[in-house]
């Protein structure tokens, strides 16, 4: 029986400077999902890459004084890096200022040019240039960008080509009517609200006058691709469309689609290139899941923008790997904004992976090694159905959440039974108690292999190899 094909994406960010918490939150989540999807027996396909054109990366590059190819490139580098860093699986980087992305940009742009959904004329609005997008009165807040804050507005007109996603409406809703198209719901209100409400024709290009940095217009070349048309296209052209017809045709047309997103990103993603996928006659993404925004201290939205950015490669090189990635998956909600501090992180660290699952792992493993001869045998199902059912769902928090739950439960286990003194009056009785604490020590590890691989193999090894760790696996940090 052939494999269920799984596609999974992140957003591709804008390369005008280092990598933050906020974007390692939506990498890791789609780096958990691709994981678990494969442990199913499935055929994955996981996708990230970088958004490389757009006036604000024009302008960051004019700022640093940097050739704009050697700019992008550098940063491009940057969130290339996070692979490691992260312990990402992904299986495709795609960056938009390869030949094979402008291929495919330009050809989604011939598709829907051809079905008469692209047409010219002159526009005046306010333009944010931190959006990459025209905005309206409503959008401002004291007269600026409720998203960017610290950047002023322009006014613009020029001659733009638009396209016509009021000729989707009906078929947008109809798209939206299915709760599977967006988790949590709330946001498929968000977007059905927006449909029905304020979805006008959207700019799909900019006039090279005045801006130059994007994708060259088929057959017009006064303009260049507006930067949201152009990175959209990411998520076909990452799967080797149009060039390559297999895995677009196994894991788009054919496969289950799921992009994850932040929840600013509800037009783009579930209206706009829903759209545009409409009038290019492809299939629509299955479900796209949204986040919230990792805030800073008071709450304030954690951008580049408002320069309270915290990066991720630094908390790495101090806690590890497995220990961002708990917090990003346990401590921050997968849909609601939530706060990340390096004191909630410290206390969320020491109390939950070196007072707990590390003190536990050892306690276990130190008794193992003293007392049992070899490894008990592994039975090959152990995982609960709870921890699949919640995986399934996206709430990645409840599934982590499940898991410690079952580390509490085993500690508290250990100290009710108290297998070191039972086993030096009853060594049968207390060895019993050993191995089932240790197999259900390896359910846990087996249930941590999407959320903390390398705990995931480490804790594996030891258990099978009869050895206590060498080291703490997650020093306390005073």
């Amino acid at each position: 029986m052939d494999k269920k094909s799984f596609y999974i994406t992140t957003t591709i960010p804008y390369v005008n400077a280092e990598p933050h918490i906020g974007f390692a939150l939506e990498l890791v989540q789609s780096d958990a999902i691709a994981r678990y999807q494969r442990l199913q027996g499935h055929d994955v396909f996981f996708s990230t890459g970088t958004d490389e054109h757009g006036q604000k990366i024009w302008e960051a590059s004019v700022q640093e004084g940097k050739d704009i190819q050697e700019y992008v490139d550098h940063y491009a580098q940057k969130f290339m890096e996070l692979k490691e860093a992260l312990n990402l699986s992904y299986d495709n980087f795609i960056r938009t200022t390869s030949k094979e992305h402008i291929i495919a940009a330009q050809e989604f742009w011939h598709l829907c040019d051809k079905k008469g959904d692209i047409y010219k004329k002159v526009y005046r609005g306010l333009y944010c240039v931190g959006c990459e997008k025209f905005i309206t009165e409503k959008d401002l807040m004291e007269g600026r960008c409720a998203l960017h804050p610290t950047k002023v507005p322009e006014i613009v007109e020029e001659e733009n080509y638009f396209f016509r996603l009021g000729n989707y409406k009906k078929q947008l809703l109809e798209y939206l009517s299915s709760e599977k198209a967006i988790i949590p719901q709330w946001r498929r209100k968000e977007a059905i609200d927006f449909v029905k409400d304020g979805m006008e024709d959207f700019s799909i290009s900019r006039d090279k006058k005045r801006f130059s940095w994007g994708i060259p217009i088929p057959g017009d070349d006064t303009q260049v691709m507006y930067v949201w048309f152009d990175a959209l296209v990411n998520y076909i052209s990452s799967l080797g469309w149009p060039h390559s017809r297999g895995a677009y045709e196994k894991f788009w047309e054919n496969g289950e689609t799921v992009q994850i997103a932040g929840k600013d990103m509800v037009k783009f993603q579930s209206v706009m290139w829903q759209g545009m996928l409409m009038s290019a006659g492809m299939a629509t993404t299955d479900t796209i899941v949204y986040h919230g925004f990792i805030t800073g201290e008071g709450g304030i939205k954690m951008s580049k923008s408002v320069g309270n950015v915290i990066n991720p490669n630094d908390i790495v090189q101090e806690y590890g790997t497995d220990a961002l990635r708990y917090f990003l998956l346990r401590e921050i909600s997968p849909f609601e904004d939530s706060p990340f501090t390096m004191e909630r992180f410290k206390e969320a660290y020491n109390a939950n992976l070196a007072n707990g699952l590390g003190n536990l792992a050892s306690r276990i493993l130190t008794l193992s090694e003293k007392y049992l001869e070899e490894c008990p045998e592994i039975p090959e199902k152990l995982v609960p159905k709870e921890f699949y059912n919640l995986m399934e769902s996206f709430d990645i928090k409840k599934a982590v959440d499940f898991i410690w739950s079952k580390i509490s439960e085993l500690d508290k286990s250990i100290q009710d039974n108290e297998p070191f003194k039972v086993v030096k009056i009853d060594a049968a009785k207390g060895k019993e108690l050993i191995r089932k604490a240790v197999l259900e020590l390896y359910t846990i590890a087996r249930m941590l292999n999407s959320i903390m691989p390398e705990t995931n193999v480490l804790l594996k090894k030891l258990i099978k190899e009869n050895k206590k760790p060498e080291t703490s696996l997650f020093p306390r940090k005073e």
